[in-house]
């Protein structure tokens, strides 16, 4: 019997063990797609305790606990922070076989050193050593990015963000890059009038214009984009429960944002409109530019409407959903190849469903001018554990090009889940080692730890171009 986490943890084979531990463990992350708090990272906040840290914030821990029948008190109450923490580690034991289990116990053992299972019974004592460690130097925010072997970040910034901290950093000389991401999501928020309106004058202030027209918010979201840019942004991002591709014609997309201004609701149809021009002219900004966009897809959001009321998004109330994906992302997609526009794309699915959908999907419009120009998204929010994992690997493979792939992201609020980088790249390495055992794979570890540390590092670092990033930045300076 193998002891739980231990070196070779998820490893069963030795050459997955000599993938593992010679070719992918030593590699840098480059961690492109997370909700990290660019504010925590330039001021290098320092966590008073392990709750702030490691709960706050964390929707997956909130949903094991809602699910274990504890209080809503205990979860994003006024409970102590003790209290909180002592919750948690009594619903630890009852997330056997989630990741959560796992991924607790990584973090314990990753950055504090602690092997002692979390219960009830060990809580205290692990709660008082976590805390102690985060009050001194080492634990601060940036010493843990180090720590992690972090090279560059990417954090998730609406278009109207100042980006203050992201050149805060960049001329602090903080040696982990962290970049900011064009997420214009609320610019597209047209199903609630009131509050898209506002957002027009948040970002009108923001890009210094008035947006009264159509053409004056492409002027405010060019204006932002090109900033952006000019702090060394390479990437856009977009979470959808589906892609829009109505038809519309530039004189219908007018009237309906004329519409909007004056504080009427667009019809479904001009939703569905406004919506696919928006997702159009963002997508030709990011071509333009040599970006890379992300479409993440599937999430059905925000299911209980009290709870919404009540903690607002993002808490802990989404699930997967089984909306129709095929024919509108076609239509997007070939919508911008026509035109010579379709710049590299990310399509991350939530649905499993949906894997061999767009594994076959994005080898549509590979065009030969980019390796891997089309890539399908890790395992993502509920697929990113061993099973949703290993499917995604399984469809890239069967239908594209595995060793193109650009790899995992952490897709998180906390400082503490860069081991889920480790998770992956064990499966990874454990999937082709049981290809090799099997006599499914050459045993030529020349190719295979190549093919690793690519998957692991070295395509994310080319296909981002996030040298080219530092080269501007040597230029600007």
């Amino acid at each position: 019997m193998k002891p739980f986490l231990s070196a070779d943890f998820l490893l069963k084979t030795a050459t997955a063990r000599t993938l593992y531990h010679e070719y992918a463990k030593p590699m840098p992350i480059i961690d492109y797609h997370n909700h990290l708090l660019p504010d925590q990272i330039a001021g290098d906040k320092q966590f008073e305790n392990i709750t702030q840290i490691w709960l706050s914030g964390d929707h997956y821990k909130w949903r094991a606990m809602r699910a274990n029948g504890v209080s809503e008190r205990y979860i994003t109450g006024d409970a102590s922070d003790w209290e909180k923490f002592e919750k948690w580690a009594e619903t630890v034991p009852y997330t056997l076989r989630n990741p959560l289990y796992h991924w607790t116990h990584l973090e314990l053992q990753r950055y504090f050193g602690i092997t002692e299972l979390l219960n009830k019974d060990s809580a205290r004592r692990i709660y008082d050593e976590c805390s102690a460690k985060l009050q001194t130097p080492e634990y601060s925010v940036q010493s843990l990015l180090k720590k992690m072997q972090v090279e560059t970040l990417c954090t998730t910034d609406d278009p109207a963000d100042s980006l203050e901290h992201h050149q805060a950093l960049a001329a602090s000389g903080f040696e982990v890059r962290v970049l900011p991401t064009f997420r214009a999501d609320k610019a597209m928020a047209v199903d609630d009038v009131t509050s898209y309106n506002a957002y027009l004058d948040e970002l009108g202030t923001a890009a210094a214009v008035g947006i009264s027209t159509f053409a004056d918010l492409e002027t405010a979201l060019r204006r932002r984009h090109d900033f952006f840019a000019s702090v060394g942004c390479r990437l856009s991002d977009h979470g959808l429960e589906h892609i829009y591709a109505a038809e519309y014609t530039p004189a219908e997309v007018a009237a309906s944002f004329r519409k909007i201004r004056g504080g009427g609701a667009l019809t479904p149809a001009e939703n569905h409109q406004f919506k696919a021009a928006m997702l159009v002219l963002l997508a030709e900004m990011d071509w333009e530019k040599g970006w890379t966009q992300q479409y993440h897809l599937g999430a059905l959001r925000n299911n209980n409407s009290r709870m919404l009321r009540e903690l607002g998004p993002d808490t802990g109330w989404d699930s997967i959903g089984d909306f129709p994906q095929g024919r509108a992302l076609s239509t997007f997609l070939d919508r911008l190849d026509r035109q010579d526009k379709l710049a590299k794309t990310i399509i991350y699915n939530l649905n499993p469903a949906d894997n061999d959908l767009i594994a076959t999907m994005i080898g549509n419009f590979n065009d030969g001018s980019v390796a891997g120009k089309m890539q399908f998204g890790s395992g993502w929010w509920f697929l990113d554990q061993k099973d949703g994992m290993e499917k995604q690997l399984n469809a890239l493979s069967n239908m594209g090009l595995l060793p193109r792939f650009v790899g995992m992201l952490t897709d998180s609020r906390s400082f503490l889940s860069y081991p889920r980088h480790e998770y992956f790249r064990r499966v990874l390495c454990n999937l082709l080692g049981n290809d090799v055992e099997n006599g499914e794979l050459p045993a030529d570890m020349e190719l295979l730890g190549r093919t690793v540390q690519n998957i692991c590092y070295g395509n994310a670092k080319e296909y981002f171009g996030f040298d080219k990033v530092a080269e501007t930045a040597a230029v600007s300076a």
